[in-house]
C-alpha cells in the first residue's frame, strides 16, 4: 500500500503508557522522554495495560486448577492461540507455542528441526537468528545489495544444500537498517527446492501486517516486548510435525503426559504439540498482553503506517542536514520501517547516545545491535574505524517533536560540541558530575 503523506499530516495512532514522561537532564532541568528506541523495547500500549488490569483479579494457574479463577486464567490462555493465528494469518493447523521472546522461539525452532538439516540463512541476521544453528549443513549467505540479488543468492544456496530436509532463516525487518527484506519472493525460491522457510518478524510485527498464508512462510516469530505488550511473552506460529517429533525444549510439568516409575529409570509420555514445549506454568498475563497488542494493532494498521511513513521521512530528511551522517543500508531497494542506524565522523556513537540523554533527554540505542557481523561490515563502508553506530527508531509513541529534537540536538553536538564534560567508565559514557536521581520506587 502507497500513502501519500503530507509534512503536517496528523495521524490518531494507539496511546501508549508514559507518554508524559519526563526525565531530568544533566543540567537540572526536566523535559518530556524522546524515546526513539522503540526496535529494542516498545512501551505498552495504554489498552494493554488495560487489558492486563482487567485480567489480574481472576489470576490463577493454568491447566492445572478446578477452582473458577483458575478455569478463566485457562481459558483466556488458549483463546490467545486464536487470537495470534489470525493476526499472522496462520493455518488453522498450525500450532502456536508460547515462549518468552523471538530468541526463545527460534531456538526452540532449532532444537526441533530433524538431524541433517540443511540450514540456510543471510549472514545480516539478528544474533537470535544467526546463532541457533550450527554444524557443518549450515550456510551463511554474504548480505546482499538488493532484493533481487537476496533472492538470486538464495537459489544458488538451496540448489547446492544437501539432499534431505532444508530450512531457510529471514528476518522480515533488519533491526539494523529498518529495510523490508522480500520474504514471499524468497519464500517461493525456498520451496520449489523443497525448503521450508521461518520468518523473524521481531521488527516486522510491530509496524507491518503479517499474513503467513499469503508470504508462504512455514514458522513466524516475534516477541511481546516488540509489539507494545511488554510482559514477559513472544511465540512461534507453524507447522506442527518437526515440533511434534521433536524432544520438549524444557522438561517438567505442562511438558509431561504421563511419567511412571520403573525403579531404576522414569518413563516419560510427553505431551503434544504445543503443550510439550511449554513446561512450567505458562505467563498468562504476557500472553494476554500479547494477544491483546495484536488485536489493537490489527485494528489500526493504515494509520499505524501512516504514522510511522510520516515521522521517518521527517527523520531522515532532517538526519541528511547533520554535518558527517551517514546512514546504514544493506538493501539499496528497499522500503523501510521506521529504524534509521548511522555514524557521524569524527564522533563516537557510545559519547552521542550518552549526550543526547543527558543533554537533551533522547533516547536511542548506541552499538552493534545484536548483528556484529552486518553492523561492523556497515560501519566500515561508511568510512568509520569503530565498530559501532547509533540507531533512532520509531513507534507508536513518536512524536514530530521527538525527531525534530533528535535532529537539532545531533546538530548542535557535532556543531558546537557539548555543554557538559563526559568520560568512560567500564567502557560506556558517562557525564562527570552527573546529579540526575532515579525515580522514587529505586531509591
Amino acid at each position: 500500500m502507497t500513502l501519500a503523506i503530507t509534512p503536517d499530516t496528523t495521524v490518531s495512532v494507539p496511546a501508549v503508557v508514559g507518554a508524559d514522561l519526563r526525565v531530568p537532564l544533566v543540567t537540572g532541568e526536566r523535559v518530556t522522554y524522546a524515546n526513539l528506541d522503540h526496535a529494542a523495547s516498545a512501551p505498552c500500549l495504554q489498552e494493554v495495560r488495560d487489558a492486563v488490569d482487567e485480567l489480574l483479579p481472576w489470576y490463577a494457574s493454568v491447566h492445572r486448577g478446578a477452582g473458577f479463577a483458575s478455569q478463566v486464567s485457562t481459558r483466556v490462555y488458549e483463546q490467545a492461540r486464536d487470537r495470534i493465528r489470525k493476526f499472522v494469518g496462520a493455518h488453522s493447523s498450525d500450532t502456536v507455542v508460547f515462549t518468552r521472546n523471538t530468541t526463545d522461539s527460534l531456538n526452540l525452532l532449532a532444537r526441533s528441526v530433524p538431524r541433517g538439516t540443511a540450514v540456510v540463512l543471510f549472514d545480516s541476521e539478528h544474533h537470535a537468528a544467526l546463532l541457533p544453528w550450527r554444524g557443518p549443513n549450515v550456510q551463511r549467505i554474504p548480505s546482499p545489495s538488493s532484493s533481487g540479488a537476496a533472492v538470486a543468492a538464495l537459489d544458488r544456496a538451496l540448489a547446492a544444500a544437501p539432499v534431505g530436509p532444508r530450512l531457510v532463516i529471514v528476518t522480515g525487518a533488519s533491526n539494523v537498517t529498518g529495510e523490508l527484506w522480500p520474504v514471499a519472493e524468497l519464500a517461493r525460491v525456498a520451496r520449489s527446492h523443497g525448503a521450508r522457510i521461518a520468518l523473524d518478524a521481531a521488527q516486522l510485527a510491530p509496524h507491518r501486517q503479517i499474513n503467513v498464508r499469503e508470504l508462504g512462510v512455514d514458522y513466524v516469530a516475534f516477541s511481546g516486548h516488540k509489539i507494545y505488550a511488554p510482559f514477559g511473552a513472544g511465540v512461534l506460529v507453524g507447522r506442527a510435525d518437526w515440533l511434534q517429533q521433536a524432544q520438549p525444549y524444557l522438561v517438567g510439568g505442562g511438558a509431561t503426559a504421563k511419567v511412571t516409575d520403573h525403579g531404576d529409570r522414569l518413563g516419560v509420555a510427553w505431551s503434544a504439540v504445543p503443550e510439550r514445549h511449554e513446561a512450567g506454568s505458562p505467563n498468562v498475563v504476557g500472553v494476554h498482553a500479547l494477544a491483546s497488542a495484536c488485536e489493537i494493532l490489527s485494528r489500526h494498521w493504515e494509520q499505524t503506517v501512516a504514522h510511522e511513513q510520516e515521522l521517518l521521512a521527517r527523520l531522515s530528511d532532517g538526519l541528511r542536514t547533520v554535518p558527517g551522517f551517514r546512514e546504514l543500508s544493506i538493501l539499496t531497494d528497499a522500503d523501510k520501517v521506521g529504524v534509521v542506524s548511522f555514524t557521524i565522523s569524527g564522533f563516537d556513537a557510545g559519547f552521542l547516545a550518552a549526550a543526547l540523554s543527558a543533554e537533551y533527554g533522547i533516547g536511542v540505542r548506541d552499538g552493534a545491535f545484536c548483528a556484529h557481523v552486518i553492523v561492523g561490515r556497515l560501519v566500515k563502508q561508511a568510512g568509520s574505524h569503530e565498530e559501532r553506530a547509533v540507531r533512532a527508531s520509531i513507534g507508536l509513541g513518536t512524536t514530530a517533536e521527538h525527531v525534530d529534537r533528535l535532529v537539532a540536538a545531533l546538530r548542535t553536538l557535532v556543531t558546537e560540541g557539548p555543554k557538559w564534560t563526559y568520560t568512560q567508565r567500564d567502557g560506556r559514557w558517562v557525564p562527570e558530575d552527573d546529579s540526575r536521581t532515579l525515580p522514587p520506587f529505586l531509591a
